[in-house]
């Protein structure tokens, strides 16, 4: 007995160690089989990452798994990825693994997917992936092989589908979806018990009709994998928390679609109302007490193709409801509404939606509306009337808003009108009736994005054919001020057909401060990465505006700078903002600004004429980055200057210009100017080279300079200075990092180096030294902060020196030929005048030429 259990014993072992060690023997040769399986039938490129095979978790069934597998398309998608899957894992019969007649699975597990479908616009589908030619073998060929595929249960868990429809123009976007499946896919009809929960959202011919919408989906599908017909049998869908019943089925013929589908609320409770909106925004209807009904039916039947839709109904229904939660204050009373969205054919321009009577009263407040909407894909027809009066405080009283969101005001709206689109994309006003008011008063928004709340204290809008008029607008949001009124062109194109928002606005306010109307990310100081990102997002100009605006200021604050009396037009459109005939006082003097700002490229940019007259030079260099980089040596001078920018660059994200990248030019005039030595290292070190001159003391009253710069470099134009009388020409250039490259050429008078060269000047007379000068070459490279003379003064000297003797050899020689001259004058006497004959008189030197002949007796 003893020996019997010691073998069994043995015999487990050795099964138990086979068990563990066959992954690992024979990993390779599965590895190999799973993908040559597959690649035999799709026309895709599938990889993975790595593969496990274990025969213990799961025993006596095997487990496959497969880490970061993705699916990759070929033409006419090629390097799309049509499947990635962080894991994919399926349970099975271990010599199923061995077998090429098909796969037969227990389960499949899709974790964490991206599954991105396109059809492209020749309706070309990237999901048709099964090869062709293998189908075609399979089944004409030998039926008793067709390739099979038998499975119990699947999941798929924490995943997202993308759809894009580019021939149809539909788009799909189900987010943290997850769905199972139970049934046998061994049979041609079975039943399929599902559960489903996603978030979902669907765009058709450009249009939004569901936002991250909440649906869930408990189903059970009986399944004709032949026909490939899908009868829904015991089901409820829950969109948002709105519970429906459907029955019908689903068909996918050759060329189309089939359906078949009926739908309605379990109940009539007015609580399946509140339970439409979006789960975001909604609350728990836990308590909620509610009167009247709401009802949801409809159905859609008929084909579904390129060219067709079903005919389909959705008829939406309330009356005498009212709704009180138990914690606020107020209740909603009075509510009905009937909507009807109805399609009697299989076009979808036929499509018509009614809204009539929609009503609701809090307290004596009371709001109505009603509206027919006809051809909504092809040349939409619009008829609407509103008219009542809310206090928006009560809103929050009688809902629970979103703790965030603060509201306050009264509105009041009595507003009419009727339009084809066609009119409004064209422009034709004229053809569009509207008339009524609308008037906000006291209005108050909060927001936790918002660095201070919005105060509107009145807002009131005047309807008609033309335009719209906006009659008051005043604002207080922190420190600013505004008032506005004015016109809006086409309010009707920029709310139903996308179009850009026309108009023209006059604008005041007494303090603006740019900084209120900051987002609090952006205001505050970046303390971690997620604020860090946030603050550095670019900044866009609306696209949607192309509205003209003349606007005055008494004062403007915008980070450290502040405006006086602003004054001016801007332009607004794609994108860009043109800034017309500006003007402001700042920095004790003026500044006038034309230009243009643009976010339409990935990077903002700007051209830009800035002038500046008779503005405080230190303020300028202390508080105008722009101006520190251009002219660093400006930082020791105090007075006032005038100047002209012609700029064109790019902007960091919060609109500042981004050095590096600027090109023009500017034209400086100093008015008048003094200098501090210590504010700048440069002065000290020409002071201490060239001692003889006090560089404090340089008169740069009324000085003109010019400079370009590009890349980085401002390029100087040449121009003189004096110090205490001395000339000095400048010439050169430095960085926008402070790094430069500049001479100088100093005139400098004899009698400033007179110690240097000592008694050779003694021997010059005042008017000869005072006419004598020596250039004296100065290169300055380094930086501002620490910069690099280079000069010769030794080799000025020597100059000097051979100036000074050349100037004593004239004056010897001069004083020789003199001499001479007055000596011969003795010897010769006074010459005769012209004899008779007519002759000139002989020169001295040719008389003393002919007495010098006879004297030496040469010839």
């Amino acid at each position: 007995m003893k020996k019997a259990l010691k073998v069994f014993g043995i015999l487990i072992l050795i099964l138990l160690i086979a068990l563990i060690a066959t992954p690992f023997l024979f990993k390779g040769k599965i590895e190999s089989l799973v993908k040559e399986n597959i690649n035999q039938q799709l026309n895709a490129k599938v990889s993975w990452n790595q593969l496990d095979l274990s025969l213990i978790k799961s025993f006596p069934k095997a487990e496959l798994s497969l880490q970061e597998f993705s699916l990759t398309n070929q033409t006419p998608f090629e390097g799309d990825t049509l499947v990635y899957s962080k894991k994919l894992s399926a349970k099975m019969g271990l010599m199923q693994l061995f077998k090429n007649d098909g796969i037969s699975l227990d389960e499949i597990l899709i974790d964490e997917a991206l599954i991105n479908v396109v059809v492209n616009e020749e309706g070309i589908a990237n999901y048709d992936i099964v090869k062709e030619s293998e189908e075609k073998k399979q089944i004409s060929e030998d039926k008793e092989n067709d390739f099979k595929f038998e499975l119990q249960h699947y999941e798929i868990n924490n995943s997202e589908i993308s759809y894009r429809d580019y021939n149809s123009k539909t788009f799909a976007l189900l987010r943290n979806l997850n769905h199972s499946g139970d049934g046998n896919f061994a049979e041609e009809i079975f039943t399929l018990n599902t559960h489903t929960d996603v978030q979902l959202s669907v765009d058709f011919e450009e249009t939004n009709y569901l936002n991250k919408n909440y649906l869930q989906l408990d189903a059970a599908i009986e399944m004709n994998l032949d026909q490939m017909k899908f009868t829904f049998k015991e089901n409820e869908a829950v969109i948002n928390q709105l519970a429906l019943a459907f029955d019908g089925f689903f068909k996918m013929n050759k060329e189309d679609y089939e359906v078949d589908l009926k739908f309605s609320t379990p109940s009539s409770d007015f609580k399946n109302f509140l339970a439409l909106i979006p789960k975001a925004y909604a609350s728990n209807l836990d308590g909620v007490e509610t009167t009247g009904k709401f009802e949801v039916e409809g159905f859609a039947k008929g084909k579904i193709s390129a060219n067709e839709i079903p005919k389909f109904s959705i008829f939406m229904n309330a009356v005498n409801a009212s709704f009180n939660y138990p914690d606020l204050p107020k209740k909603v009373d009075d509510i009905s509404m009937k909507i009807d969205l109805i399609s009697n054919t299989s076009q979808i321009d036929d499509l018509v939606a009614k809204i009539d009577n929609v009503k609701f009263r809090i307290d004596q407040d009371q709001f109505n509306a009603k509206a027919t909407i006809e051809n909504i894909f092809e040349d939409m027809k619009l008829a609407f009337q509103a008219n009542g009066s809310i206090n928006l405080k009560k809103i929050s009283q009688a809902y629970p808003l979103p703790t965030e969101i603060d509201l306050n005001g009264l509105l009041t709206a009595n507003i009419k009108s009727n339009f084809v689109m066609s009119d409004i994309e064209k422009e034709r006003y004229e053809r569009v009736n509207a008339s009524g008011n609308l008037r906000l008063s006291d209005f108050k928004y909060a927001d936790k994005d918002l660095k201070n709340p919005y105060e509107i204290a009145t807002a009131a809008v005047q309807f008609s054919t033309n335009n719209i008029e906006l009659q008051e607008f005043k604002m207080k949001t922190g420190k600013t001020d505004l008032s506005a009124s004015g016109r809006m062109d086409n309010l009707m194109g920029f709310v139903f057909s996308n179009a850009d928002l026309k108009g023209r606005f006059n604008a005041n306010s007494t303090n603006f401060d740019v900084a209120d109307f900051m987002t609090s990310a952006e205001s505050d100081e970046t303390t971690n990465n997620e604020t860090a990102e946030t603050a550095t997002e670019q900044i866009k100009i609306p696209k949607f505006l192309d509205i003209a605006m003349d606007f005055t200021a008494e004062n403007v604050t915008y980070d450290n700078l502040k405006l006086k009396n602003a004054r001016g037009s801007m332009l607004i459109k794609n994108e860009s903002v043109n800034l017309q005939d500006v003007s402001a006082g700042i920095f004790g003097g003026s500044i006038t600004m034309n230009g243009m700002v643009s976010t339409q490229d990935e990077q903002a940019n700007f051209n830009m004429k800035l002038g500046l007259v008779k503005v405080d030079i230190v303020e300028v260099f202390s508080q105008m980055e722009l101006a520190k980089n251009l002219a660093p040596i400006a930082a020791a001078l105090t007075g006032r200057i005038s100047t002209n920018f012609d700029l064109t660059g790019e902007l960091t994200p919060d609109f500042s210009p981004v050095l590096n990248s600027l090109t023009g030019g500017v034209l400086a005039q100093i008015n008048q100017a003094n200098v501090n030595p210590e504010k700048t290292p440069l002065i000290n070190n020409l002071n201490n080279e060239l001692n003889f001159l006090d560089f404090s003391k340089i008169n740069l009253s009324d000085l003109t300079t010019q400079a370009s710069f590009s890349n980085g470099k401002i390029d100087v134009e040449p121009f003189k200075i004096q110090v205490e009388e001395v000339d000095v020409n400048v010439k050169g250039s430095h960085l926008f990092d402070g790094s430069m490259n500049y001479d100088l050429d100093v005139q400098v008078p004899a009698q400033l180096l007179g110690n240097a060269i000592g008694k050779q000047v003694a021997q010059l007379s005042n008017e000869d030294i005072k006419a004598m000068f020596v250039d004296v070459p100065v290169g300055i490279s380094g930086s501002f902060s620490k910069p690099k003379l280079t000069l010769n003064l030794q080799s000025a000297i020597q100059d000097l020196t051979s100036q000074i003797i050349e100037k004593q050899k004239e004056k010897l020689q001069d004083k020789a030929e003199n001499q001479i001259k007055d000596g011969l004058k003795n010897i010769l006497g006074d010459d005769e005048k012209k004899n008779k004959e007519g002759k000139k008189e002989e020169s001295i030197e040719d008389k003393a030429k002919d007495k010098l002949k006879d004297l030496f007796g040469k010839k």
